[in-house]
């Protein structure tokens, strides 16, 4: 695939579990998606979801490793150089219309986000790749 100086290659919407290992240096998160993710030709997009999910499960003592990084999200979001996802209305209607039995609201929400943008989404989580979305794993 080639590009022109400025253009990019991909669009990504990257897991919470994957912000959260890729802040950590954590070995769980694969080379080729280090890689990925570093490459300054691609849009790294992080949910306001996935805020949601750090601040609450760090709050009641669920992502304790997350304390720090729980603070303030949106400054780690932007020391990497990613974008913010705002959750819209059409977002937070299709999360709830998702026909799943996964219920989870940070899952349903992300997965909205990747369908109704058309997003891939980078994720090990199998119950979220189970929905009719693109994934990169």
């Amino acid at each position: 695939m080639s590009s022109t100086p400025g253009s990019r290659l991909l669009r990504l919407l990257l897991d919470t579990h994957v912000l959260l290992w890729w802040l950590d240096g954590d070995a769980r998160l694969p080379v080729r998606l280090r890689r990925l993710i570093a490459d300054e030709l691609n849009v790294v997009l992080i949910s306001a979801a996935s805020v949601w999910e750090i601040t609450t499960k760090a709050r009641l003592g669920r992502l304790p490793a997350a304390a720090d990084v729980a603070i303030d999200v949106p400054a780690a979001i932007a020391s990497q150089g990613f974008e913010p996802l705002d959750i819209t209305i059409a977002h937070a209607q299709r999360a709830g219309a998702l026909l799943s039995a996964h219920r989870d609201p940070f899952d349903r929400m992300l997965v909205a986000q990747a369908q109704l943008e058309n997003l891939p989404i980078v994720t090990n989580d199998e119950a979220v790749r189970a929905f009719e979305i693109r994934s990169i794993w």
